[in-house]
């Protein structure tokens, strides 16, 4: 029996090799890129980054692609395309980080939570205990990079005439039977700032086939852009442009589009690489009690593209009890920085509970509500028990680095006896180190 770490033993990583993990990679030609931008004062313009919107729809294989200036409000412009108002519930799953439905209350809809599956994907089994007459649509997101169940879930959206926003903040460029992730539903929507798998600086991207979808997003938050030049078919919008009609200022930043489009011509060689060695690392892993790995069966066509935030699932009963949160700190101990949960589940947090937006005296996310969808939460339980630990992230594929890394974990798994302690028994935290540990 090997001493742990944590106890006194020898660390497992005696290598930090930071190269082997940095992200983005960042070459003289993205360097030449932001100089054009800074030394012509592009900032602010809309050139480079129309360029960039033609090259990732291309890429992706959609009609339209709209930049923005974070995942977050082109999630909130996919809402508004899709024509989410008063008294419309949206459902989405309940493990996710709060921007894919906290501003649902800003249209006056109500979001409501379905369960995760063991992959912590949204579980299409739960979907439509969800669904009543006001439902409107369903944001899918393919969390932690593993695509979700898109055949199932576009049958029950089209059994039920339901939007899709999918939510690709975690997986751009991943793949489900072939197909492109962002592809499936009405609109794809994502994230591109700097600590996801494509990593522009600080923007979002919306993809759409749908004309009017994508003028809506326009006017939305692109008041520069909200003229008769782009707004073709929706003549209703016409009598408000050059105003944003969300309110908000969305452009993104030029400088990030020009990062962007030097990024995307690398991006599926480099995500080769990293599932390369993800997939080495799991693999060395295989069959080890108590962790399983979030990984996709890449011989159906589908893949987990840049892999953004690989983690592992936990199952205590094989563990003797040593809960989740222990096992990560003996990980830790042997030279990896793992830590237990991820994003807390949403429908927790007293957001989602009490917060009264508007100042009127009741929970904005039940305000023009038919039901009061807080009584539904009761049932998202299963979803607060699904333990995950978080895993290393390699972008380089050096063998003897990803096994020294695997060997840290099989190492605590196989000792975890010798971190038993009875009165300290019980489950981890949901929240990880992110998104805050407790919601009471």
């Amino acid at each position: 029996m090997e001493k742990l770490a944590l106890l006194g033993g020898a660390p497992a990583i005696t290598h930090a090799a930071p190269e082997v993990f940095k992200w983005p990679i960042i070459t003289e030609e993205d360097e030449a890129a932001a100089l054009d931008v800074i030394r012509n004062n592009k900032f602010s313009g809309t050139d480079i980054t129309e360029k960039f919107q033609d090259e990732f729809a291309a890429w992706l294989g959609t009609k339209y692609a709209l930049a923005f200036c974070n995942g977050t409000a082109t999630l909130s412009a996919a809402m508004y395309a899709i024509g989410l108002g008063a008294g419309d519930e949206i459902i989405c799953p309940t493990k996710t980080y709060w921007g894919s439905v906290s501003q649902a209350i800003n249209f006056g809809a109500s979001a409501v939570f379905c369960n995760i599956d063991d992959h912590l994907s949204m579980d299409p089994d739960d979907i439509e205990r969800c669904v009543s007459p006001k439902t409107k649509a369903i944001v899918v997101v393919h969390y932690f990079a593993y695509p979700a169940d898109m055949d199932r879930i576009m049958a029950i959206a089209r059994k039920h005439n339901l939007k899709v926003i999918e939510d690709v903040s975690h997986a751009q460029g991943g793949l489900y039977k072939g197909k492109r992730l962002g592809t499936f539903g009405d609109i794809g929507a994502m994230s591109l700032m700097s600590w996801k798998s494509f990593a522009a600086g600080e923007m979002g991207m919306m993809v759409t086939d749908k004309r009017e979808y994508f003028e809506r997003a326009i006017a939305y938050g692109h008041y520069e852009r909200n003229n008769s030049k782009f707004i073709q078919e929706c003549e209703d919008l016409l009598p408000y442009s050059h105003i944003a009609l969300g309110g908000i200022k969305g452009r993104a930043n030029q400088l990030c589009s020009a990062l962007g489009r030097v990024q995307l011509k690398y991006y599926d060689e480099r995500c080769a690489e990293i599932r390369r060695a993800m997939n080495y690392f799991w693999d060395q892993l295989e069959g080890v009690k108590g962790i399983r790995p979030i990984r996709v069966d890449e011989s159906t066509g589908s893949n987990m593209a840049g892999w953004y935030s690989p983690h592992g699932l936990y199952v205590e009963d094989e563990m003797d009890g040593l809960p989740v949160g222990k096992f990560c700190e003996a990980v830790r101990a042997e030279g990896f920085a793992s830590w237990d949960g991820g994003n807390f589940c949403l429908h927790t947090h007293p957001f989602f509970k009490s917060f009264d937006f508007y100042n009127i005296g009741k929970p904005s996310r039940i305000l023009y509500a038919d039901r009061d969808v807080r009584e539904m939460d009761a049932a998202c339980e299963p979803s607060e028990h699904k333990l995950c630990f978080s895993a290393p992230w390699f972008k380089k594929y050096d063998k003897a680095v990803i096994e020294e890394y695997a060997y840290a974990f099989r190492k605590v798994a196989e000792n975890h006896m010798q971190l038993i302690d009875p009165e300290s028994a019980g489950k981890g935290h949901q929240g990880g180190r992110w998104y805050g540990t407790e919601n009471a």
